[in-house]
């Protein structure tokens, strides 16, 4: 019966959740019209002028983040796999944020680099620098047509428009406040859309896990269900990687996930380091990723919850779940439990949270494209020399012109059943490889910059290989699985190649790498001042570091 009838998306709003919405929107614009005032460099525009706040920094740096893959591709994967989930936030993504703060952000911040490609010049040589710069604009164009057709799929169930019609108007929703203002635009707009997120997070699950009978009702209705009592425990993870092993699942998870993906991801994806970046000193930097960690390691309780909620409340979802005829995906998890359970009024504080999250990633990958589109491929390569304002015109074209390619993009990611498991493969191809240059070219003075750009195109080409030997079937791993394999591929064959490389080819001075390689950097260029608005204990990246590692080991005792 659920095949033959066709489920109604369309979210029943009225007068006042669209005047809320509307008032939002207002709210976004002002903030882009006020930013413009301070922006009168191509600095200022692409970076902020480096002049943020800590606190400023660490909340748009998670707010970044709090796109696509987190609601629709996190509650999705609440409502399939349960608990395990969690894996995404507390191994895939805590110690990573610490180690981008303690280890690597000093490196960043202290040599000047205005992006991750430019540090990559630095410490190699002007191919790798744009190698990198191109593979990571086409990669922020992909993930941001992710968060488009997210954003798309919301006002299709908002106003009922198709989706043809409503990616190009969410596009342009974005576009308008991150051409006035670039960066700082962008950020204050993710400082708001933080919390504009909780508005709808926190009486989502509320309302959920009161209409199911608490927490208690909860496990109940999930240990009674076809994915059983193994999604309430977050290890060993087997309905998440679906590796029959528990040991292979844990490594899996541990290696693949917790180690390649993640710190790929973390560590060296501009579109979060650019925020960090923006920050007005070294420990206002080291601090900005400490900062958003804390809210990362507690989301889980306000997303994936829902999602297990969702799948045993929605019908359409149980149904699913129940392997039965049904017209959902997992996608659509989010928007019918707010269906479900959310009043009028308190619907238009959701819709405007969805509005939020999904502007907030796309505009975090559209500003990180400019960027490092203005100054690594169009400055650095192809017109240097020019004056700033015109590459201050340049970053406002760019920024247009990656909104309309983000709106082809979008198409391709309409294409996926689960957002979750599309992003994770372009991770695996395009952040692993990266990853694996970084860290060795961090740690070992030898490796050269052929090695590099030859290393990082050699472990993308392993990542895609692998994806396509899974989703022939060749290998028989899940999308989650091949994931994971493919991100170690990527990791694994990158070192390989670069080690070998790096012996037939001649390196970098020692001098030339001060500042750029860990053992040939003083201790006192990595350190940060404790004085005036870097002063108190709490402030020190160390405490802050540790207080969220404490803090993520207590909610993995809690969820085993």
């Amino acid at each position: 019966m659920l095949a033959q009838a066709q489920t109604d998306l369309r979210l029943d709003a009225n007068a006042i959740d669209y005047l809320l919405v509307a008032f939002y929107f207002v709210l976004v614009l002002g903030i882009g019209f006020a930013a413009r005032r301070s922006v009168s460099s191509s600095l200022d525009f692409l970076l902020s002028g480096r002049s943020m706040p800590a606190w400023v920094t660490g909340l748009a740096f998670i707010s970044a983040n709090l796109g696509a893959l987190e609601l629709i591709g996190m509650v999705a994967n609440g409502a399939q796999y349960g608990i395990p989930t969690v894996h995404y936030y507390w191994i895939g993504a805590i110690p990573a944020m610490v180690f981008l703060a303690l280890v690597m952000m000093p490196f960043y911040y202290g040599s000047k680099a205005r992006s991750v490609p430019e540090f990559l010049y630095k410490r190699f040589n002007r191919t790798t620098q744009r190698v990198q710069a191109v593979i990571f604009a086409f990669a922020s164009i992909l993930i941001a047509g992710v968060n488009l057709f997210s954003l798309g799929l919301l006002l299709e169930a908002l106003l009922g428009w198709p989706l043809p019609l409503a990616i190009p108007v969410a596009a342009l929703i974005v576009l308008a406040y991150t051409t006035l203002g670039g960066l700082s635009a962008a950020i204050y707009n993710e400082v708001l859309q933080f919390f504009v997120i909780l508005a709808l997070l926190i009486p989502l699950t509320i309302a959920g896990l009161n209409r199911v009978g608490g927490w208690s009702g909860l496990k109940q209705a999930v240990t009674d269900g076809p994915g059983g009592a193994e999604q309430l425990s977050s290890w060993p993870g087997t309905s998440l990687t679906e590796i029959a092993n528990p040991v292979l699942s844990v490594v899996g998870l541990v290696f693949g996930l917790g180690f390649v993906l993640s710190f790929g991801y973390w560590t060296t994806n501009f579109a979060e380091v650019q925020r960090a970046l923006s920050a007005k000193s070294m420990s206002a930097a080291k601090r900005t990723p400490l900062i958003g960690a804390f809210p990362k390691a507690l989301i889980p309780l306000v997303v994936v919850i829902p999602g297990m909620v969702a799948a045993v409340l929605v019908p359409q979802l149980s149904a699913l779940k129940n392997g039965q005829p049904s017209d959902v995906t997992y996608n659509n998890a989010l928007s019918l439990l707010m269906k479900e359970v959310l009043p009028n009024g308190i619907l238009g504080v959701a819709i405007a949270g969805l509005l939020a999250a999904f502007m907030a990633g796309m505009a975090a990958n559209i500003s990180s494209f400019n960027t490092v589109f203005t100054y690594d491929i169009w400055q650095d390569w192809v017109r240097p020399g020019r004056s700033d304002r015109y590459y201050l015109q340049v970053g406002r074209w760019v920024t247009v012109i990656g909104c309309v390619l983000a709106i082809g993009t979008a198409f391709i990611a309409s294409g996926s059943s689960n957002l979750m498991d599309y992003i994770q493969s372009l991770f695996s191809f395009f952040n692993a490889p990266l990853f694996a240059i970084f860290i060795l070219g961090l740690f070992w003075r030898r490796m050269t910059g052929t090695s590099a750009w030859i290393g990082l195109l050699s472990g993308t080409a392993a990542a895609v290989v692998v994806n396509i030997l899974v989703s022939t079937g060749v290998l028989a791993l899940s999308s989650q699985a091949g994931s994971f394999v493919g991100a170690s591929a990527a990791f694994v064959v990158g070192i390989i190649v670069a080690v070998i490389v790096s012996q037939v080819t001649k390196p970098k001075t020692e001098t030339e790498l001060v500042g750029l390689v860990w053992s040939l950097t003083p201790k006192a260029d990595r350190q940060h001042t404790s004085d005036g608005e870097d002063s108190g204990w709490y402030r020190r990246p160390g405490v802050l570091g540790g207080g969220v590692l404490a803090l993520t080991v207590v909610l993995y005792v809690i969820f085993s």
